[in-house]
């Protein structure tokens, strides 16, 4: 059955975000002269003790900050003390407003690129400037800190060694499966972002299309009441039915495709058949932990038969 993870912060804690005090022992942030260039930045995806003191220094020192919504980021700003001009770009942008910015800084401003929260152009508006001033040849660079993919990996208990980012999946069932068809031979574990209302359906269309594979639902990651809970699919699935929907933000984690052992089918015929779908080591790890033989053999023996 999944198992229940208990917020890792206690209702005593006030962490940033969610009623801290932003100006505890604070950083000290060096304003400097910014290099005429795009800052793509990673902002808090809830705690906002989790900015870094680089991605400090560049706001408190560019030109201007464009973001998804000047409210949210506002509310950083005003955290960490800042005051600065904001301009709103997001999906709805047009190419006349990103060629104005493409302008901005071809005539010599820092300009930083931020989302509401996370990391720009994942899941996140942004490419589409990117790939502009790349092909303009203006000087683009990226601060990396927080998202939600990569720790909902780390927390789900999955194999971390290979995995796959699906982004949103597709509201329509139809789709959502065709799209996950796509994915239904990798090895790797898949994450995705998914939303409290879509999440049932999206379940289920998991275990019809995937099989019913080892999987995590993470939700407000980083925030007071950081849930995971893991199980079977099938699992998952009985437990959103019975408990509705859950609210905040959410990423699923899949496990990789599995390949069911015949009983009594000869070694290397299971090799064979988990070769089709399965890189090599996963191959062998699998059949190894299947039929308890030593794994070096095993290994050897696929890397044969891979050949």
């Amino acid at each position: 059955m999944p198992q229940d993870n208990h917020p890792l912060k206690s209702d005593t804690q006030k962490p940033l975000g969610t009623g801290g005090n932003a100006r505890r022992d604070p950083p000290q942030i060096k304003t400097t002269p910014m290099k005429p260039g795009f800052y793509l930045i990673a902002t808090p995806i809830g705690n906002l003790r989790d900015i870094t003191f680089r991605a400090l220094d560049v706001l408190s020192s560019v030109d201007l900050i464009i973001c998804e919504d000047t409210r949210v980021t506002g509310k950083l700003l005003s955290a960490y003390g800042f005051k600065k001009k904001m301009q709103v770009y997001n999906d709805h942008s047009n190419e006349k407003q990103r060629e104005n910015l493409i302008e901005t800084v071809a005539t010599g401003q820092s300009v930083a690129v931020l989302s509401d929260a996370g990391t720009p152009l994942i899941s996140d508006p942004g490419y589409k400037l990117v790939r502009a001033a790349i092909e303009r040849k203006l000087y683009v660079t990226a601060l990396p800190g927080p998202n939600a993919a990569l720790p909902a990996l780390q927390l789900s208990g999955l194999p971390t060694d290979q995995f796959s980012f699906l982004g949103f999946l597709p509201p329509k069932t139809s789709a959502r499966q065709a799209a996950l068809q796509k994915w239904a031979e990798t090895s790797g574990t898949l994450i995705c972002y998914e939303t409290g209302p879509r999440l049932l359906d999206s379940l289920q269309d998991m275990r019809k299309v995937l099989g019913n594979r080892e999987a995590a639902v993470m939700r407000e990651l980083t925030k007071m009441y950081e849930e995971a809970r893991r199980g079977k699919l099938s699992d998952l699935i009985v437990h959103y039915t019975e408990k509705g929907q859950p609210k905040g933000e959410i990423v699923i984690t899949i496990g990789r495709a599995c390949v069911e052992v015949m009983s009594g089918e000869s070694i290397e015929k299971q090799l064979k058949r988990a070769l089709e779908t399965m890189s090599v080591r996963d191959a062998a790890e699998m059949v190894a932990q299947a039929t308890g033989k030593p794994k070096k053999a095993i290994y050897t023996l696929a890397l044969k038969l891979g050949s």
